[in-house]
Parts: C-alpha cells; structure tokens; sequence
C-alpha cells in the first residue's frame, strides 16, 4: 500500500463527524461571515462615490460560487461548513485599489479591517457551535 502521508485517515476521521454538526459549523460560519460584510460595508462609507462598492460586498453560503472578479480569489465554489466574503463584480473591479490605494490615492481599507475586527469571535462562535452540536449528537449516528 503506498504512503498517502495519512490523508486515507484524515479523510476516515472526517467522515466520522455527525452530519448536525457540519451543518452547524455552517450556520455559525454563515453567520459570521454577515458580520464581517456589515462591517465592510460600515468601513467602505469612507470611500462611497456611487455605492458600487458597498453593493457588491456579498456573502456566499456554502456550495454556491462567488462572483465573478470578486475580490479575493474571482469565482470559487465555497465548501461545505463554510461561507465567503467578496467585495466586487463583473462591473466592479477595482476594490483592491482602494483597499490599498494607487499612486495617485491613498489607501482607504475597508476589507481586511473587517476581517482582522471580526476573525477572534467568529472563530469563537464557530468553536462553540461545533461544541454544542458534537454534545446534541453525542452517541448518535
């Protein structure tokens, strides 16, 4: 049998968890995932010319793509216990240069603030969702 570098038992151990609690880490991840939007676009005021950039700040749920030339990473599917932030669209393309400015304009960040402000209590709030749901469904299959 060849070496994997034991992802063969990874991937045994992570079939092993109980289907509640993926969903909850995904409600939790979700759920995070909003607050940090809410606050990009609290941040992204600071820069508002026609609100395309605020509008464009979205919240992917696991197993749908984001947006194309969205920013970071364009259209990616999301994984399952997980939800994405995006900032732009096929009309908006040029958050990235005022998150971190150009040589004629400073830099107004909106995006990664939120994130940094955001990243202790959404890891704690999916932590304790993970928690809660692996006692509920303890013994159960």
């Amino acid at each position: 049998m060849a070496n994997d570098g034991g992802l063969a038992r990874i991937q045994q151990r992570l079939n092993a968890i109980p289907k509640r609690v993926k969903e909850a880490a995904g409600i939790a991840a979700k759920a995070g995932a909003e607050n940090i939007a809410d606050d990009a676009r609290h941040f992204a005021l600071a820069s508002k010319d026609s609100g395309d950039l605020i509008a464009s700040i979205v919240v992917t749920p696991a197993g749908q793509s984001t947006p194309p030339y969205s920013q970071p990473g364009g259209s990616t599917l999301v994984p399952d216990g997980a939800a994405m932030v995006t900032v732009g669209n096929s009309d908006v393309r040029y958050p990235h240069l005022v998150e971190y400015g150009t040589s004629k304009s400073s830099s107004r960040p909106f995006f990664f603030i939120a994130v940094r402000l955001n990243k202790k209590g959404v890891q704690s709030k999916i932590r304790r969702a993970i928690a809660k749901a692996a006692k509920a469904s303890w013994g159960k299959s």
